[in-house]
């Protein structure tokens, strides 16, 4: 009996460790990694006219190339609608799910994924022409409200309406640029979503400057990558690429002075950081070098963020509670060591 619980155990461990390597093998004998997207979110992710990425979630993936592959431009970029995204990640057509995603319970209960961390801290909110004369949500009662489906969007509103004694009208749509066009020819009162994806949409209007995007927020969207569960191993990759390139903006370590901080930093943590002390690569299935490439790749989380969100883009973003906690945000990272 006690050979046979033994052989068992083992013949689980066995599994367990061929789960736990799966994607981090998958990857490297594949040569690229796949990465799944919005199809077209300025400042987030974004095809050009020239067939290349650009944006936020999209440098996040280049980050783990650089770690894993050692070449930030080894990713496949998959653009996936909000219906699609999740099955696509469960089915294995992406190693991981980078398109502007809730993290919460059902999601990681239900579906089932893990999402490896908050990249970006969101809320949802809602986008109205300025000719509706309205500054609040408040005032939104009765209105036509156009929802994406395969979001949670409609729900939230459904439970804030009903706590003011509001109504409304859904207007539903499966594709984005549908409800685009909807709301420019006045088809609904409003859209809403996370408040990032409306300065996005804003963007996208026929007149930008004739829309508004109204400060009142009515749920907490904490938006990160997500991986399928069951694979231990690639879920601390994933997590630490993005905890690295947040510890890299606290420390001061950014893609250009990576190098000189490696060789000649005497702080300890950087030193951890950049792979001169410690074991934390070796570790995850990778070498002392990783968390340097992702960073000498994108940049840190400040570069990331202020190259496509920020103020000095389109989108003209603040920082707010996404700045570092040291700096009154909420963005906070455990440190690598």
């Amino acid at each position: 009996m006690m050979k046979r619980v033994l052989a068992g155990a083992a013949l689980l461990l066995g599994l367990a460790g061929g789960v736990q390597a799966a994607t981090l093998g998958e990857v490297k004998t594949r040569g690229h990694l796949t990465c799944g997207v919005n199809a077209n979110l300025p400042g987030f992710a974004a095809k050009g006219e020239d067939g290349s990425w650009a944006g936020f979630d999209v440098d996040y993936c280049r980050a783990i190339a650089a770690a894993v592959l050692g070449d930030p431009a080894k990713v496949t970029f998959v653009p996936l609608s909000a219906q699609a995204r999740f099955d696509a990640l469960k089915n294995g057509d992406v190693d991981v799910l980078a398109r502007n995603t809730t993290w919460n319970m059902e999601r990681e209960t239900k579906l089932p994924l893990r999402f490896a961390g908050i990249s970006y801290h969101d809320g949802q909110g809602f986008i109205v022409k300025k000719l509706l004369g309205v500054t609040s949500v408040l005032q939104l009662s009765g209105a036509a409200i156009c929802f994406q489906t395969g979001t949670t969007s409609e729900t939230n509103v459904e439970d804030f309406f009903r706590e003011k004694e509001m109504t409304f009208m859904p207007v539903r749509f499966d594709k984005l640029d549908d409800l685009i066009k909807a709301f420019d020819e006045g088809k609904c009162d409003t859209f809403t979503t996370d408040m990032s994806f409306l300065y996005a949409v804003r963007l996208r209007l026929a007149k930008p400057e004739d829309a508004i995007v109204l400060q009142d927020v009515i749920s907490k969207e904490p938006l990160g990558p997500a991986i399928r569960q069951g694979d231990e191993q690639w879920f601390n990759i994933t997590r630490w690429t993005l905890f690295a390139l947040i510890n890299a903006e606290e420390l001061g370590v950014t893609a250009a002075n990576a190098d000189d901080l490696k060789s000649h930093s005497k702080n300890a943590a950087i030193r951890a950081l950049l792979g001169v002390e410690g074991s934390t690569g070796p570790e995850m299935g990778l070498d002392a070098d990783w968390a340097t490439r992702a960073i000498k790749a994108t940049g840190n989380y400040g570069e990331i963020f202020d190259r496509n969100l920020g103020p000095n883009t389109p989108l003209q973003i603040n920082r707010g509670i996404n700045a570092l906690w040291n700096a009154g945000g909420l963005m906070y990272a455990p440190p690598l060591r």
